[in-house]
């Protein structure tokens, strides 16, 4: 039986889990980038309508991956709200050069 986070710091060990593959991640990075992309463009531009295409341009990229390259379920379909703060959180954490050690940490095998 599937278990159940009931805190987000429990959360965040199990979603890097589910991410485990760094083509998974990559493609998340390519999502979250894009939507942060997106959301400047029309903080710029006025154009609000472009806020439409977040969305889509965050899951496609991370739908794909879990189900061609992890072959597992997404944890939104779960944690809608905790997977969108912890993509950001590991977004972050990749840009910043210090996702490495919350991978060892939350027990993810890194391929080198």
């Amino acid at each position: 039986m599937a278990r159940h986070h009931t805190t987000f710091a429990e959360f965040w060990p199990f979603y890097l889990r589910e991410h485990a593959r760094p083509r998974t991640r990559a493609l998340h990075y390519l999502g979250t980038s894009l939507v942060v992309g997106i959301a400047l463009a029309a903080l710029l531009s006025g154009n609000w309508l472009l806020l439409l295409a977040m969305p889509l341009a965050g899951y496609f990229f991370a739908w794909i991956a879990h189900f061609t390259v992890e072959k597992n379920r997404p944890a939104t379909f779960t944690y809608p709200l905790w997977s969108l703060g912890a993509d950001f959180k590991m977004w972050w954490l990749w840009l910043t050069g210090r996702i490495g050690p919350e991978l060892d940490r939350a027990g993810v095998q890194r391929e080198r």
